[in-house]
């Protein structure tokens, strides 16, 4: 059994807060140039050169992609024989959470009641943590920011098995239509089927992780995701809602056994700095 310090874990967190929030991934970033040659729209072209520029600046001055430096959400991988000492995981995790946005400077953005206080908890906590227990002895930890422009346009729908391909494509593309400039795009989409109500959501979420440019491993589910991605980019919607080619950069869908009676998805949209950190301990 391997020993890791709670301490340890809140380091990590506040390191990976300010990482995911400065730093967009080389996936994202290489997308959005590419894009940059490809839209057929000036404006469109416009748009995403600025959006190349502001990451570049953001890399050099080390400071927020984004004034939006959204909601914590954590994704722990723990190894089952790893015992954490020195504290209580989900406390090091907030207090980790809790330092990284003071230390870098990133928007507090957290109330502490969703209907009637509405007070800011002044630190970005409580993070929203998802845990899994896996096999080995390291834990692996993965920031993934969210801000609420995009978070805002997500949707599930409990599709029945008749619906079928064509219902969740219909329910993808009525999706993003519905939510034109919204979660200012050129969007990253990220689709859960399967499991349960919440089980979809999870997923949907998760499929965010994952780099654009790499597929599902299930070649039947990759041809999805690039079917969904040319049909995305085929509404219209293009870079921040003015018209173009370039509605999303990619699109990742994960899935995940069912009930025979059911067909849940989940759609997760994140707006061009789709942003993650990760490291392992």
């Amino acid at each position: 059994m391997r020993t890791v310090q709670a301490q340890v874990i809140t380091e990590a967190v506040a390191k990976l807060c300010i990482d995911a929030n400065y730093y967009l991934s080389e996936d994202i970033f290489n997308a959005l140039t590419q894009s940059k040659e490809k839209e057929e729209s000036s404006l469109g072209r416009e748009i995403l050169g600025q959006l190349v520029d502001n990451a570049c600046i953001a890399r050099q001055e080390a400071m927020p992609i984004c004034q939006d430096t959204g909601m914590a959400v954590v994704f722990m991988e723990i190894g089952q024989d790893v015992h954490i000492e020195g504290g209580d995981l989900k406390a090091a995790v907030d207090a980790g959470v809790a330092k990284g946005y003071k230390d870098g400077y990133l928007r507090k953005s957290v109330v502490n009641d969703p209907m009637f206080v509405r007070k800011n908890t002044n630190d970005n906590t409580p993070a929203i943590l998802h845990i899994d227990i896996v096999p080995g002895d390291k834990i692996h930890i993965t920031i993934a920011p969210k801000g609420f422009g995009s978070e805002n346009m997500s949707a599930v729908k409990m599709l029945t098995p008749s619906a079928g391909v064509a219902g969740l494509k219909k329910f993808v593309t009525d999706t993003v239509s519905a939510a034109g400039s919204n979660p200012c795009p050129p969007i990253v989409v990220g689709v859960g089927i399967g499991g349960t109500f919440e089980k979809a959501a999870y997923l949907a979420k998760k499929a965010l992780l994952r780099p654009i440019n790499k597929r599902n491993t299930d070649p039947v589910y990759a041809k999805l995701e690039e079917e969904l991605l040319e049909l995305v980019n085929k509404t219209g919607v293009g870079p921040q809602g003015l018209g173009g080619i370039t509605t999303a950069l990619g699109v990742n869908v994960e899935y995940f056994p069912t009930h025979i009676a059911g067909m849940p998805a989940a759609i997760n949209i994140n707006c061009h700095a789709t942003r993650h950190a990760e490291v392992t301990i």
